[in-house]
């Protein structure tokens, strides 16, 4: 089987507390299962604040005045009144609430590998909108919750997990929630399908 670094991308996914507490962790495993990725750890955590301030460490104040936009204008397309003072408020509102519901029970974590790893992973997963995610992906699927419900009654949106959104930040999250002697390194039988060039050769000769 020829080597090739593409077929060891790695992604990190969280089932956030609300997604086990649905107990929906099968059927997500099952969708990426199908998918053709590979689970390379896989382990239930229960973060502590400080573990969920850190996961979300990289969210400065671009992103919180960015998020903070975004807000305003869900406030104003839906008549409700902005009650923050700046958009930057509301996106550091936004990031508390975010490592207070990581933190709120256990989570399942598991890095997932496989060729566009981080890509395939982010678009099973669907919008961070709920609402605005397409039939087919696991918060389409699997949720009512919207950014609107989240304003309405002052919480963070409940989305139920969790997807890196690029390798390198799927690099550092990995490092972050694993140590190296945790993810393991193996071959599954379908990985001769997706990724051996003589695979078509093989079989033809079979028939």
């Amino acid at each position: 089987m020829i080597d090739h670094p593409i077929k060891e991308e790695k992604t990190l996914f969280i089932v956030k507390p609300d997604g086990l507490q649905r107990s929906l962790v099968g059927e997500i495993i099952q969708r990426f299962e199908r998918k053709g990725l590979k689970i390379a750890a896989l382990k239930l955590v229960f973060p502590t604040k400080q573990m969920a301030e850190e996961h979300y460490s990289l969210l400065d104040d671009a992103w919180c005045e960015k998020v903070g936009g975004f807000i305003k204008k869900a406030y104003e397309e839906n008549g409700l009144k902005f009650k923050f003072k700046s958009e930057l408020e509301a996106g550091k509102n936004v990031k508390d609430k975010v490592t207070t519901y990581l933190s709120c029970g256990p989570v399942v974590v598991m890095v997932l590998q496989g060729a566009h790893a981080v890509e395939h992973v982010r678009k099973l997963l669907g919008s961070t909108d709920p609402l605005k995610s397409d039939i087919g992906t696991i918060r389409g699927d699997f949720t009512i919750e919207s950014n609107l419900m989240a304003n309405l009654f002052d919480r963070t949106v409940r989305n139920m997990a969790h997807a890196s959104a690029t390798v390198e930040e799927a690099n550092r999250e990995i490092d972050l929630w694993f140590k190296p002697e945790e993810i393991v390194s193996y071959n599954l039988a379908i990985d001769e399908i997706l990724y051996d060039a003589a695979w078509e050769k093989v079989r033809s000769q079979l028939i």
